[in-house]
């Protein structure tokens, strides 16, 4: 998967999203340094959400519209939800040229046809579909058949949800994908993570994999990119103070820049599988054990378990021989201190 001028594979780095989400929180001015913020703080991308309340649900009062499942936004109706904290599409190109200025990549979540043939018009390189989106087959269709690379949550998605996205995606000629590890919940409980599902989101659908994370705190996005993890996508928001629907699941500029390093971090120590010894370590065999002389010998005196031990450091005979020297004749003075050598015994 390429985007933009970003590979993304299986030996590169990971891609990481700030996710924008409603911490524009109204203003245009706030998206934007918001924008320049994710760039401090090492992100790869800056990602929008595109939707206007009408777009996304109805204007009703209905029991059915009201959220009442255990959220941060319980008692709200969904239009008053999202008429809150949609992003103006007016903002978004001015939003793109920012990112574009600060050497981020910049794309969205769709959330109906009309906003797919807007974000076309902006010519964005990526889509993103929302966990709650997955199961709507066509939209995920119309966004396919862009042939851009597509990014897939999975939060609320059992098997057959993956698949039946995976095959409208496949159905478009599209087999650019992604799949996200999501757990909609906000905050997502860490004990909910299920991380292994980042390395089985890969071998079972042959996909690139990676992680949407609703956790407090970088443990799931490290531990993510242990597992292969290679998008990590988290809400970024400049202060958490300025309020907003998704605020308090968000990571400032401060905890967003320690996850970035720690996931780098990570990446580095993850290393490649290679039995070959670096100078360092080669050096550091000089600690080994090996086999000295611990007790004078005359020559022509027998080699002991008394006079010869496997010791540090390691000058001497691999430990390996000891067995074979034991009882062997010393074929010179040998003296206490002195690495055991092929030389010092008569075969």
């Amino acid at each position: 998967m390429k985007i933009e001028n970003f590979t993304i594979d299986q030996n590169s780095p990971v891609f990481i999203i700030a996710e924008l989400s409603a911490n524009h929180n109204g203003s245009i001015e706030t998206a934007i340094e918001t924008v320049k913020a994710a760039k401090r703080a090492g992100a790869n991308c800056i990602k929008l959400q595109t939707f206007t309340a009408d777009t996304i649900t109805l204007d009703s009062k209905n029991d059915d519209f009201k959220i009442t499942q255990g959220t941060l936004w319980d008692g709200q109706y969904l239009h008053d939800l999202y008429k809150s904290t949609h992003l103006p599409w007016e903002w978004h190109e001015k939003i793109m040229e920012v990112a574009k200025e600060e050497g981020l990549i910049c794309f969205s979540s769709p959330f109906d046809p009309t906003s797919v043939e807007f974000l076309e018009t902006l010519q964005v390189p990526a889509y993103k579909i929302a966990s709650f989106e997955i199961t709507d087959i066509p939209l995920i269709e119309l966004v396919a058949s862009k042939g851009k690379p597509v990014i897939i949550s999975t939060g609320i998605a059992n098997e057959e949800d993956i698949e039946l996205a995976l095959e409208a995606c496949y159905r478009m000629g599209n087999r650019d994908i992604a799949l996200l590890k999501c757990t909609s919940s906000y905050p997502a409980p860490i004990d909910e993570a299920n991380m292994c599902m980042v390395k089985d989101l890969a071998e079972r659908f042959n996909v690139i994999s990676g992680l949407s994370d609703h956790t407090m705190g970088s443990t799931v996005p490290i531990v993510a990119t242990v597992l292969g993890a290679k998008i990590i996508e988290k809400h970024f928001i400049l202060d958490r103070s300025i309020g907003g629907a998704d605020a308090s699941f968000s990571m400032n500029e401060a905890e967003f820049t320690a996850m970035v390093k720690a996931i780098r971090e990570a990446e580095s120590a993850i290393g490649v599988v290679d039995y070959t010894l670096t100078e360092k370590q080669l050096k550091g065999k000089e600690f080994c054990r090996s086999l000295y002389v611990v007790e004078n010998i005359k020559k022509g005196d027998l080699i002991t378990k008394t006079n010869v031990r496997s010791i540090r450091p390691g000058f001497g005979m691999h430990p390996k021989h000891y067995h074979e020297v034991l009882g062997k004749k010393a074929s010179k003075d040998l003296h206490r201190g002195n690495p055991l050598t092929n030389n010092d015994y008569i075969l």
